[in-house]
């Protein structure tokens, strides 16, 4: 199918064949009729990405500063490795999307196959939105009209926030797309409504609309105009859907308004306020967050839990049912803010218009072809096998997410393994990222690696809890298992992957299960490790892992899903000691700081094992975002050994070693995953024995 992405390195804007979505629980799979150009939103991140780098950190200062944190605790090379692969990533483009429903996936209910829908999905053939970002559209309501549903619910948000009643004078600050629908809204609403703009083609249009106007470039007293048409009582509110940098739309709103009078601010502007200006009348100012309550809300949003009516009348949902029967009473006018339409193919040519000089407003684009949806896209053609290589690891990965793209999946590019496909539910990340490492496909029915006896090795690197059900299917399957950690979220799903792991060698066909613990990998703690074998003495090892705060709301944090940081992180450096320590573990303790959250991640683990030594992990979350985040000590026989970020270790008492030091900062995943590959294609043991990555999960699985 069809997709609009931009890239945030160069600005530039391509149609791409993607694979379609896959219908997901608590989402509807809908085919797209028509989908509206954001004006505001879209051409701001076009912009931003064809600025050069300085105009980019002048636009995100915060980033910036999160950027200089970065470098001094990992280095410049892998902060500029990190920048580049956030920039790297396409961003799909669009918000607002007409179409009809051809899945509903479980849990959803309220809507059928065949439903016409508004929903905030992209620009694309086939788009899967969660079924609280969707509304019906009524009968009689065409679909160039409900299109622009969802950006005429960010000015309703605005009006909300406002509280206009019956025969109250308005002043709506900027005439572009929102501010015409929200003036219309307004007037719906029985509100005498100013509009303000410089631009007389704008101004031209709401006359059209019936909207009362002041031109802002002409104008002489604005405020005393604004005035007068309060019938000199000053205005009861207004709502500034302009976009600027300047704080004077504020100021102005601020002396057109009368005393106590409500300023909403639905655009962006400049923040700098005078306190005289809300202070003598005791005026309110609010910002208004897009389409409404549930918005950034992931329980809302993406687990589909609605806000009881009761308690909460207009959520984003509701807002937009609320605009749709606005357009079906005839009281929101579209057709004339429709200035372009472009069918899908011609997409590039919107995004002209859209950067260009030319006047533009509403810029509709058409689906004119219905898409069947196609789950898998062929990106290279096979390689030819020759009969006399070498047994050959044909991968299938499961999940491109932040780390797998980021870190894994570029590390088993470096490996002589072939890439065949690469999966997940969504066709964005993956087709991007395929083609960049050179994946023969891309599909969104990841199912088909279990299936495909070309592939005999799956790579998993989805969410936490679908580890354990991946792993058992592949090695049913058949194939050698890669999965990142954690390796199980309970005891009953390690039970189940020792079962199907020992089935496996009954049957005679032995497979390679590995677990991506990277950190015994890395150049530095090998050379620990080294160092420690010459050493008969039981060990005390410190680990100090500063690993930052994470929200509440994060998938990591949920139990079901991510099991906690515990589980889910802190397993790293279990297995960490217990590689250098060379013993199995004995007993484990753990000790929470005082913490309300089901999930705590700032902790003190304690390990003993069966030779004496000990060993204590502090996973800290609680400490600033500039300390290095993982520092490791090992006291020895009269000897010390220092690891800090794995960039520098440091020795005391080592007649041949002091210091040794390297310019990136390597936690060993390359070494990891070339481990893992060769293993199979030698035939040679396990990186890791299946025995020890037992032993670390019970232990971490009993101390979360």
């Amino acid at each position: 199918m069809k997709q609009i992405l931009q890239s945030l390195t160069t600005g530039q804007t391509e149609i791409q064949d993607i694979p379609a979505p896959a219908l997901q629980p608590g989402k509807l799979l809908i085919r797209t009729h028509n989908s509206l150009v954001s004006a505001g939103t879209e051409r701001m991140l076009v912009k931003f990405g064809q600025a050069n780098w300085i105009d980019k950190a002048r636009q995100q200062p915060d980033k910036v500063r999160q950027v200089l944190d970065k470098v001094s605790t990992d280095g410049l090379l892998t902060t500029l490795d990190a920048v580049q692969s956030k920039l790297d990533q396409p961003l799909p483009l669009g918000y607002c999307n007409v179409g009809t429903v051809i899945g509903v996936g479980k849990g959803v209910s309220g809507f059928e196959v065949g439903d016409r829908l508004i929903s905030n999905g992209p620009h694309a053939e086939i788009v899967s939105v969660p079924a609280n970002l969707c509304a019906k559209i009524p009968p009689g309501v065409q679909d160039e009209a409900a299109v622009f549903t969802v950006v005429a619910a960010i000015g309703l948000q605005g009006i909300r926030l406002a509280q206009p009643t019956l025969g109250e004078c308005f002043v709506v600050t900027g005439l572009g797309l929102i501010g015409l629908l929200t003036a219309q809204l307004l007037k719906a609403q029985g509100c005498r409504v100013l509009g303000l703009d410089f631009a007389p083609d704008k101004l031209a249009l709401a006359q059209k609309l019936g909207i009362d106007t002041l031109n802002l470039a002409t104008a002489s007293d604005p405020i005393a105009l604004a005035t007068a048409f309060s019938r000199g009582a000053g205005v009861d509110g207004v709502l500034i859907t302009a976009a600027t940098q300047s704080s004077e739309p504020v100021h102005q709103a601020a002396q057109m308004c009368r005393k106590r009078g409500r300023i909403v601010l639905v655009g962006v502007t400049g923040l700098e306020l005078s306190r005289a200006d809300f202070y003598e009348k005791e005026l309110s100012f609010q910002v208004s967050c897009s389409y409404g309550p549930g918005r950034y809300d992931p329980n809302y949003e993406q687990n589909g839990q609605d806000y009881p009516i009761g308690f909460v009348r207009w959520t984003e949902q509701r807002n937009f049912t609320a605009v749709l029967d606005t357009l079906a009473s005839g009281q929101l006018q579209i057709e004339p803010l429709i200035s372009h339409r472009f069918p899908i193919d011609q997409a590039d040519q919107a995004y002209a218009v859209l950067t260009g000089d030319q006047p533009y407003l509403g810029i509709v684009l058409n689906y004119p072809n219905p898409a069947e949806p196609t789950s898998t896209v062929s990106l290279k053609p096979a390689p030819e096998q020759s009969s006399s290589s070498p047994a050959q690891v044909v991968v299938g990965c499961i999940g491109a997410g932040n780390y797998a793209s980021r870190i894994l999946l570029p590390a088993l590019a470096q490996t002589p393994a072939q890439l065949h496909t690469l999966a997940a539910t969504s066709g964005v990340n993956i087709t991007h990222y395929g083609r960049k490492l050179g994946f023969q496909q891309v599909t969104t029915q990841p199912d088909s690696l279990f299936t495909d006896p070309t592939i005999n090795t799956v790579v998993i690197a989805t969410r936490h809890d679908s580890h354990a059900e991946l792993v058992c299917r592949a090695l049913t399957a058949g194939k050698h298992v890669f999965v990142e950690k954690p390796l199980a979220l309970n005891k009953t799903e390690l039970e189940q992957i020792q079962q199907a792991y020992q089935a496996t060698m009954s049957k005679g066909q032995p497979r390679q299960l590995m677990v991506g613990f990277n950190r015994r990998f890395a150049p530095l703690v090998q050379q620990m490790h080294r160092l420690l074998q010459t050493l008969i003495a039981p060990k005390a090892l410190v680990m100090t892992v500063n690993a930052g705060a994470i929200p509440t709301d994060h998938w990591t944090q949920d139990a079901a899903i991510g099991g906690g940081r515990i589980i889910g992180e802190a397993c790293h450096f279990v297995d960490l000691l217990r590689f250098l320590v060379g013993q199995p573990i004995q007993s484990w303790h753990r000790t929470a700081l005082a913490d309300s959250k089901p999930c705590p991640d700032t902790v003190t683990l304690n390990l003993t094992f069966t030779d004496g030594s000990i060993g204590t992990i502090h996973y800290f979350a609680n400490g600033a975002k500039s300390f290095p985040k993982e520092r490791l000590e090992v006291f020895c026989g009269d000897h010390i050994l220092q690891l800090d970020n794995y960039r520098t270790l440091k020795g005391w008492s080592w007649p041949q070693f002091k210091r040794q030091s390297q310019w990136r900062q390597d936690k060993g995943q390359k070494a990891c995953l070339a481990a893992f590959v060769a293993a199979i294609t030698s035939g040679t043991p396990a990186p890791i024995p299946l025995e020890e990555l037992i032993e670390v999960s019970q232990a971490i699985l009993a101390m979360a």
